[in-house]
């Protein structure tokens, strides 16, 4: 982008603050209604401007405590979620298990015999390294 159309945004700008500063000071756009008392010239647009920015300030925090409030109970809800799908895989682990015990013997019998040499040679080894 040129210099020119640089220099010609910029004064547009400022033309266009001139013009809002200008008619909030001396417009009769802006005014304040406090309990049936109409407020309006420049004090009626700094109530305005300072009311408007305490309602923003105080969106920004309700916006702020609600996002805290929301990523609390998404997290909770995921650990109710894990803690649900643990809990139904347990109940059908039980309910399926009787129809499992005769494939669940072998497995049984072999984890066993499985175990037993490799206890066997850990303890071995803990012996002779003392």
């Amino acid at each position: 982008m040129n210099t020119k159309a640089k220099k010609l945004i910029f004064a547009a700008l400022i033309l266009l603050l001139a013009v809002a500063a200008c008619q909030s000071m001396f417009g009769d756009g802006m005014h304040v209604n406090i309990d049936g008392d109409t407020i309006d010239g420049p004090l009626g647009a700094l109530l305005a401007v300072v009311f408007g920015g305490a309602g923003m300030l105080l969106a920004g925090v309700i916006m702020v405590c609600v996002a805290l409030f929301l990523c609390v109970l998404f997290a909770s809800l995921g650990i109710l979620a894990v803690f649900g799908v643990g809990l139904v895989a347990v109940v059908a682990a039980a309910a399926v298990s009787p129809l499992l015990l005769p494939l669940l013997v072998p497995i049984g019998l072999y984890w066993l015999l499985v175990s037993r040499p490799r206890k066997q040679r850990r303890v071995a080894t803990t012996e002779q390294a003392v």
